[in-house]
């Protein structure tokens, strides 16, 4: 078995991880805790409020989509609870308009899953000086509309109705569009 460098994490090594993905909750809650951290686990947007409003942690990797509801809505609570919290965004769902209402509302980085246990320290731990590189391939077409609504759709407060009349689309018509994984 390959030794895992440990990074300088600080004295507070506490850790939030909140994925509805059980699987996936497990195998990256091991590999930070292999790394240093001292995770502690939920698997919903009420389980990660909960352990958010007990125990505070010094970081947090929340999961965007969870079946009961939005981890921006577990971002707002570790905010308000303990400003100086690192959080990571997670996704498999990734688009411009939630990464940047995740950061509005604290998150230091968003990433889209698969991400790694390495690829989420580094985010962790990043001081922000240094830029990511350009992306090879420019968005399509397809994906800078669905971008575009989903823009929308925040602005909104994930609202469908009101981002429907806003776009002069059919509610009906929104609603699977956003219901879709993004566009490649």
């Amino acid at each position: 078995m390959q030794e895992v460098a440990q990074p300088d994490l600080g004295p507070d090594r506490s850790l939030l991880v909140v994925d509805d993905d059980e699987a996936f909750l497990r195998r990256l809650a091991r590999a930070l805790e292999k790394r240093g951290f001292e995770p502690v686990t939920a698997d919903s947007v009420a389980g990660g409020k909960a352990a958010a409003i007990a125990h505070p942690p010094a970081y947090a990797v929340i999961d965007l989509r969870l079946e009961d509801g939005n981890g921006l809505d577990v971002v707002e609570t570790l905010r308000s609870r303990r400003p100086d919290c690192r959080v990571v965004v997670l996704t498999g769902y990734g688009a411009i308009a939630t990464a940047v209402a995740a950061v509005k509302l604290g998150a230091i980085d968003y990433l889209a899953k698969p991400a790694d246990a390495t690829d989420v320290v580094n985010a962790l731990l990043a001081n922000g000086e240094s830029l990511p590189p350009p992306p090879d391939n420019p968005m399509s077409a397809d994906r800078v509309r669905w971008e575009h609504i989903q823009r929308v759709y925040e602005q909104c407060d994930r609202n469908v109705s009101e981002t429907a009349r806003r776009l002069s689309m059919h509610r009906r018509t929104l609603q699977r569009i956003l219901a879709k994984r993004s566009p490649r």
